[in-house]
């Protein structure tokens, strides 16, 4: 893609303007203040003339240092670089476009939220649901294109072995594309299954498992069960009481004929114990 921001040099009046030769090699801090007479001569210019083409490209060019350094938060991405400084140059037409000194607050904070969000609107709508391998993103667009043909020529869809043919590759190569482009966007797990989409109906979200808290408990139960054994019948005992009945420690010590006082340093005893053990097991 390629964004046109050519000076026109015609003969309209811009005497109240500086002369600007190389805007885009001007210092950033002079571009700031240049901008400010630039947009105060926007706002009174109408727009579709030639002046006003040549104010509004020549903000531009000013300020594409914003879109280089918005584009340093994605350097992660080098090989869309290009691209992303295409789409972040969009974003900052956009915000020219909406700019008003009115707003009292410097164009440079009023962009740099549109020249990024413009950016990851990009990604957001370019990028795979999950990891693809390039050679199949690519031979997506190859079976979209190669799909619209074949369906005006055979008034269907296609078959595998008629894209392969059609593409000059292997069957296998087609059908392995055709599963990885199911991976370019990501269904709703909170859309109905049924075809009427009446509020209330199933989705696959309701369809999904979810984690069973229980079966850790079982999986504790057994790796204890063997460290319970080795205790004597009073600590079994204990144990018993507290955990499987839910008794008290006051009625623990009643039943036991010892004070509350020690049957929490019983418990506290045998269930660091318990606790050494299965850390041991893990």
């Amino acid at each position: 893609m390629s964004i046109a921001t050519t000076i026109s040099t015609g003969t309209a009046d811009r005497t109240a303007l500086p002369d600007v030769a190389n805007p885009a090699e001007v210092a950033p801090r002079d571009a700031k203040e240049l901008s400010k007479q630039f947009f105060e001569r926007l706002a009174v210019l109408e727009e579709g003339t030639e002046e006003y083409q040549y104010v509004r490209n020549t903000l531009i060019e000013l300020n594409l240092s914003l879109v280089k350094y918005a584009a340093t938060r994605f350097r992660s991405r080098s090989d869309q670089m290009e691209d992303i400084i295409q789409v972040g140059t969009i974003g900052l037409i956009k915000a020219i476009d909406r700019f008003e000194l009115s707003r009292e607050v410097e164009f440079t904070t009023f962009a740099m939220p549109c020249v990024i969000g413009e950016i990851k609107r990009f990604f957001r709508d370019t990028s795979w649901s999950v990891h693809v391998p390039r050679r199949l993103q690519e031979l997506r667009i190859d079976l979209a294109r190669a799909t619209d043909v074949l369906f005006q020529q055979l008034d269907r869809s296609p078959t595998p072995a008629e894209l392969a043919a059609h593409l000059g590759v292997e069957e296998n190569e087609v059908i392995e594309g055709l599963v990885a482009a199911n991976g370019y966007s990501a269904g709703s797990l909170d859309l109905p299954l049924d075809d009427a989409g009446d509020p209330g109906s199933e989705t696959l979200g309701d369809r999904l498992g979810e984690l069973d808290h229980d079966m850790e408990i079982v999986e504790n139960v057994q790796a204890l069960k063997p460290l319970i054994e080795e205790f004597d019948e009073r600590d079994r005992r204990i144990l018993r009481m507290r955990f499987v009945e839910e008794m008290t420690q006051a009625q623990i010590g009643a039943e036991l004929g010892v004070s509350q006082m020690h049957v929490s340093r019983l418990l506290a005893r045998i269930t660091a114990r318990l606790r050494e053990g299965l850390l041991a097991v893990e």
